[in-house]
């Protein structure tokens, strides 16, 4: 058969990262297949809609690399992909359901219902509406809610592809709101009807939705169409493993990543490795590859835990694999404005912050005041006692050791002037005078700060002349 699967996420204003997983494992089973992907946005409760999700979604699928056939931009033959624009499908099915008898308005209040519920709780058992169905039906005018009537009360069996068959008591069905007040169609009946509309095969959802199952396949009964196959992905852990990874244990959308320096292709990796593992000992897999190895079976049913150093490690890895015009492409955002005018220095420091940065979100705050690469927009005013090594604090040797550094830089022609041959150039010295000695005071000269790149990459990424200038002025402060 043709794999349809679908992505349908609700737009309210936040893509956590176990959604947009669900839209990997979707998206890689259909290229999979050569089949067909469907965007469907699933915007039914009013209430919690956020201006300018649908384009927050969108925008976080692209920068996955993930497109859609069909989509809130792209309809298809089945009509509309946006739910609120498919009214009158779901009130269509929902007529066919009254005519049938398998529907009916619900004729009580909401304090009614709830003075039920309550009933139910105080004497300990589930509240079932079922048990509070009236013996004769009004005519449905749109007015109240319809409701769903279960016509036969059994235990429901299923097989999901990642959890193996699973089956639930009578005590799970119930009368459940098909179409509400406000004329628009709850998610149990509204999914299950755009899921056949759409021809979806192949549903992938998080767990929370196994509970439900058997409302969902009662529905299917009273429609008298097939349901898709399910497969229902493991939950994305928080670190200690004892619960699902929510907003308050640093859950974060999708797009803060990017804006933190994350290469999409690194987290659609790691993502993908949270519940599947390939067949071969291997983790960094560029997107072909993926859905080369991708299949269902190897889908875990244990939850997995996202692990934001191991994401950082695959980051890294990816960092790795570009070329420097590549680097430069993905870093140019997070380069502070200032240095994007330093284009020779910024050719210099490029060799030190691919060797540094996990994620391209860390280039900015090294080179902010005080930090590491702070030395390189300006020299910070220092005393010159801080150019005494503490071994030797003498003023006279400090000035003794940097005028030979000066010197020796001098020599060095402007286009051999790296930080290999600078450390060649002034090795020997440091190690008959002494390490501290020598390459303490040119550190400090260089910088101005005692934590800071060694000495001979400080002076390639400053350039001759600026290096041979700071020398000057620390043995101008030692005078």
């Amino acid at each position: 058969m043709k794999i349809i699967t679908r992505f349908a996420p609700s737009p309210t204003g936040f893509m956590h990262i176990g959604g947009v997983r669900t839209a990997l494992f979707a998206y890689l089973w259909v290229k999979k297949n050569d089949g067909t992907f469907i965007l469907r946005i699933e915007d039914t409760d009013q209430e919690r809609l956020v201006p300018g999700s649908v384009e927050h979604i969108k925008e976080a699928l692209s920068w996955f690399g993930i497109d859609w056939n069909y989509g809130p931009d792209k309809p298809g033959p089945f009509g509309s992909c946006i739910q609120s624009e498919r009214l009158e499908i779901y009130k269509k099915y929902a007529l066919e359901l009254e005519k049938k008898g398998l529907a009916y308005p619900d004729p009580y209040t909401k304090e009614e219902v709830e003075a039920f519920r309550k009933t139910a709780e105080a004497e300990k058992k589930p509240f079932l509406y079922r048990e509070h169905r009236p013996e004769t039906f009004q005519k449905w005018d749109g007015t109240k809610p319809l409701r769903l009537k279960v016509s036969e009360i059994k235990k429901y069996k299923w097989h999901d592809i990642v959890r193996g068959d699973l089956e639930a008591g009578e005590a799970a069905l119930d009368d459940f709101v098909l179409i509400k007040s406000d004329g628009f169609p709850t998610y149990n009946f509204a999914h299950i009807i755009d899921d056949y509309e759409m021809g979806i095969t192949h549903v992938f959802r998080a767990d929370e939705f196994i509970s439900s199952t058997p409302r969902f396949l009662s529905l299917y009964d009273a429609l008298g169409i097939k349901p898709p196959l399910f497969a229902t992905l493991p939950p994305i852990l928080r670190d200690d493993r004892t619960k699902k990874l929510g907003k308050r244990d640093g859950a974060k959308d999708v797009l803060e990543y990017r804006a933190e320096g994350y290469m999409p292709e690194a987290l659609f990796n790691y993502l993908t490795l949270l519940g599947w593992h390939p067949t071969r000992d291997k983790e960094v897999m560029n997107v072909p590859e993926l859905i080369s190895e991708f299949t269902l079976e190897r889908i875990q049913k244990g939850g997995a835990v996202f692990d934001i150093e191991k994401l950082n490690w695959f980051n890294k890895e990816y960092i790795n694999k570009l070329s420097d015009v590549e680097f430069d492409q993905h870093s140019k955002n997070f380069v502070p404005e200032w240095l994007a005018d330093m284009k020779d220095e910024y050719a210099r420091l490029r060799q030190l912050l691919r060797e540094k940065v996990s994620t391209f979100g860390e280039i900015g705050p090294m080179f902010e005041r005080g930090s590491e690469l702070g030395f390189v927009r300006e020299l910070s005013d220092y005393l010159a006692d801080m150019l005494l090594w503490k071994k030797n604090p003498s003023r006279e040797e400090a000035a003794k050791h940097l005028a030979f550094a000066k010197e020796t830089l001098t020599s060095i022609d402007t286009d051999k002037f790296t930080a290999e041959t600078i450390k060649e150039s002034l090795w020997k010295y440091a190690e008959d005078k002494g390490r501290g000695d020598v390459l303490w005071p040119l550190r400090v000269a260089l910088t101005g700060q005692e934590k800071s790149p060694d000495p001979f990459m400080s002076a390639f990424i400053l350039g001759k002349v600026e290096s041979l200038a700071r020398i000057e002025k620390a043995i101008g402060k030692l005078k």
